[in-house]
């Protein structure tokens, strides 16, 4: 733990959602290993991650963002709720993007084959893109954390990572096993499958050096990456965990939650 915290916080940033994208990857390669996984483990997986990213969400970013616009002489509301705002949107108009996407050149295969690669691709997309969000939010409060930003410790941000990795082992087998059930090969399912969570190590990196260079816009990233992960926890996670078994996904929300803020509060 020392040797890390001893690290360049961009350094830090990247090794932390390098874990994030491992994750994913161990998700995805349930492929090999099975046809199908219980869904009740994978939805209480996902509540427990929704869970640790909402409270992660205030105790280690919004919170942190109203502190630091008091500290800088900033209205303490306004920045931070125009920011989760404007995350919250970020995530709406992507759902919408992605709800309008086509392929009008599938006009050479069939249309269930088409209809196959399309719901397929879209997969792929949607996980990719809420997973850039989460990568940011990784890096922005390492960049925090190194600028001495109230609330803002490294112990919080490697909660943080370690919490938005527990909700990639799912993604990472919700993205592989359908997949391979359209009729995608093991070797492409899995390479898709973890391809989704590549995305966060370069986020991580862009959101530490953001974070760093620009410390009066810290306030608004912070809070426009809590507004993300709150909006890709509500449109997300909850909503499929919930498919199957609602209690379930209910208990592992509530235990993500506390568990995250007692660590947050204890060691942050």
């Amino acid at each position: 733990m020392n040797f890390f915290l001893s690290l360049n916080p961009v350094l830090q940033g990247l090794l932390a959602t390098i874990f994030t994208w491992l994750v994913t990857a161990l998700g995805a390669s349930l492929v090999f290993l099975f046809k199908d996984v219980k869904k009740s483990i994978l939805n209480l997986m996902l509540g427990f991650g929704a869970g640790v990213m909402i409270a992660a969400s205030f105790w280690s970013l919004l919170n942190p963002a109203i502190e630091l616009c008091e500290e800088l002489g900033f209205n303490s509301w306004f920045i931070p709720a125009i920011g989760f705002v404007l995350g919250g949107l970020f995530i709406v108009l992507s759902d919408k993007f992605l709800d309008r996407f086509s392929f009008k050149d599938l006009t050479t295969i069939s249309t269930r084959q088409a209809k196959s690669y399309k719901k397929s691709i879209l997969l792929v997309l949607a996980v990719t893109l809420h997973n850039i969000p989460e990568g940011l939010a990784v890096g922005v409060a390492f960049g925090g954390a190194a600028l001495g930003v109230p609330g803002c410790t490294v112990i919080s941000a490697i909660l943080l990572a370690v919490g938005i990795g527990l909700q990639n082992f799912p993604e990472g087998a919700a993205v592989s096993l359908p997949l391979r059930r359209e009729g995608f090969s093991l070797k492409k399912s899995f390479l898709y499958g973890q391809a989704s969570g590549l995305v966060e190590p370069v986020a991580g990196v862009l959101g530490v050096v953001m974070a760093l260079t620009m410390r009066s816009m810290l306030p608004a990233l912070l809070a426009f990456s809590a507004g993300a992960m709150v909006g890709v926890v509500s449109s997300e996670l909850i909503p499929e965990a919930c498919i199957e078994n609602k209690n379930l996904t209910t208990i592992g929300v509530i235990l993500g939650f506390v568990i995250m803020m007692i660590l947050d509060v204890a060691l942050g």
